[in-house]
């Protein structure tokens, strides 16, 4: 474990990535081309993604290759402080509602389903498969959930330039199954 803070990762991660923010579309397109090409998502399938916010990566390139291969696309929505995640069915151009944090989320409303492959946003990660968010633990808590219940597919997708040696990581951080950028993609071995 590194003994630097995940603050002090978080930070210097947000700066790095800032840095990119002019080349951050066509990163965000490497890294989907990455992405589809390497991790080895199960025919129907249903994939979990996100809507990419500030100079996030962003998979709607992806999401748009996973729905012509026949892929459903979900987006997360925040259910409450310290509770995992719920997926919702988002069919292409439906509009999004304004969740906690900010975020762009699916309607309560729209059909729920349980996400085979999810695609995890990375603030900081590093190549053993641990990363940094934004400090809440959604992540965590949901795919270990979900792990509980059957075998799923959590890739991080994010720029190459996120990478840290090594970043802090406790008992309850959940390891990534891959990790994917633009310039890699990378089955993270357990």
């Amino acid at each position: 474990m590194s003994s630097i803070s995940k603050e002090t990762i978080r930070k210097e991660a947000l700066e790095r990535r800032a840095k990119l923010k002019e080349l951050a579309d066509e990163l965000s397109l490497r890294v989907s081309r990455n992405f589809a090409a390497s991790v080895p998502i199960p025919p129907g399938a249903a994939v979990s993604s996100y809507f990419a916010i500030g100079d996030e990566a962003d998979p709607a390139g992806l999401e748009s290759e996973l729905r012509r291969r026949g892929h459903q696309i979900l987006l997360p929505r925040v259910t409450g402080r310290n509770l995992p995640l719920d997926f919702h069915i988002w069919e292409e151009g439906a509009p999004l509602h304004r969740g906690g944090f900010g975020l762009s989320e699916p309607s309560p409303d729209w059909p729920k389903l349980v996400p085979d492959v999810l695609i995890v946003p990375l603030l900081a990660f590093d190549m053993d498969g641990y990363r940094v968010g934004y400090g809440a633990g959604y992540y965590d808590r949901t795919i270990r959930k979900l792990r509980e219940n059957k075998k799923i597919i959590a890739a991080g997708f994010g720029f190459s330039l996120q990478e840290f040696p090594t970043v802090p990581h406790l008992a309850h951080d959940e390891r990534l199954d891959w990790v994917v950028t633009d310039t890699r993609a990378q089955q993270i071995r357990n």
